[in-house]
């Protein structure tokens, strides 16, 4: 296995980041106002989400990442570029003040979360654009590019994104949200979950069918691949080569936010360092496994990721 591709890859990542915030406390009563429990909040932290979290993930995995994303000009703003300055990322983030730092908090009591909260709005078209052209001047030095769609707005050029990297022989991975992927068409590959998938093929009723449905998506869209996590199922990959399934690594699932981050960020690290489909998959699964063992956004190091394929 040459995790040696992990140390020689140059990412581009674009797409919406955001600021995960968690509080931490005691549950010990109910509200008498309403049948809610009382938090008690002892401790508080704060994570970059969302594509900062992909960045963070291809560093810690020894690849070098340039992350391009829109933030607004606000507290959280500042608190994201302060968290991500401290790290191996190449930052370049355009200030928009028009509009809000995307913000999920969640409230957590006795390792379970309770409640999400988020804040967002959309960036604006004249920073999507300035954004564009940021884009086009650091294609000639990544060997992939990785936009990560959380539906924030920060992908509006999406189509023109791919359009881009692909003329320039550039492999383009996806992390796709919405139900609409006719927007991806064109990409290397796209990487969604279960649901995401469901949102855009339907059901599927046995593993026969849903490899007809994913291979018949991954052609109408021009892909290579298309790589489908399926939690406790582990992964499938769907590719000209024909299918690849890895078993999700036998480990205590503490939470899973964020671990399409890490699968996408190992993925193209160990693509873009010049490996093979299969073992960029079973690498990509094991650092999926690693930081599902993990509470909130976290990531997967190499130290770790080498412990874990032992």
């Amino acid at each position: 296995m040459p995790l040696d591709a992990l140390s020689t890859a140059r990412l581009l990542i674009v797409g919406d980041v955001m600021l995960d915030r968690y509080w931490f406390g005691d549950v010990e009563r109910i509200s008498p106002e309403a049948p809610v429990p009382v938090v008690r909040i002892q401790q508080s932290e704060e994570r970059p989400g969302g594509a900062a979290n992909v960045a963070r993930n291809v560093a810690a995995l020894g690849g070098k990442a340039s992350l391009l994303s829109v933030v607004g000009d606000d507290e959280a703003g500042r608190s994201l570029l302060r968290l991500l300055a401290g790290g191996d990322i190449e930052l370049c983030l355009h200030v928009d003040s028009a509009i809000s730092t995307t913000v999920k908090l969640r409230v957590i009591g006795r390792q379970q979360q309770l409640l999400r909260i988020d804040f967002e709005t959309l960036p604006s078209h004249e920073v999507l654009r300035h954004k564009l052209a940021a884009y086009v001047a650091r294609l000639p030095d990544c060997d992939a590019v990785i936009l990560s769609d959380y539906g924030k707005g920060g992908l509006a050029h999406i189509g023109e994104m791919i359009r881009m990297a692909r003329e320039r022989g550039k492999m383009v991975l996806v992390d796709p949200k919405g139900d609409d992927f006719s927007k991806y068409a064109g990409a290397t590959i796209v990487t969604p979950n279960r649901s995401e998938l469901r949102a855009v093929v339907g059901r599927w009723r046995d593993e026969e069918e849903l490899t007809r449905k994913a291979e018949a998506l991954r052609v109408e869209l021009g892909l290579e691949g298309l790589l489908l996590t399926r939690s406790e199922e582990g992964m499938s990959l769907y590719h000209q080569g024909g299918v690849l399934h890895e078993k999700a690594v036998a480990r205590e699932v503490f939470d899973v936010s964020g671990a399409g981050d890490t699968v996408i960020a190992a993925l193209a690290v160990m693509l873009a360092g010049g490996a093979s489909w299969v073992e960029a998959v079973h690498v990509a699964n094991a650092a999926a496994g690693v930081v599902v063992g993990k509470l909130g956004t976290a990531v997967a190091s190499r130290g770790e990721l080498v412990a874990a394929m032992k």
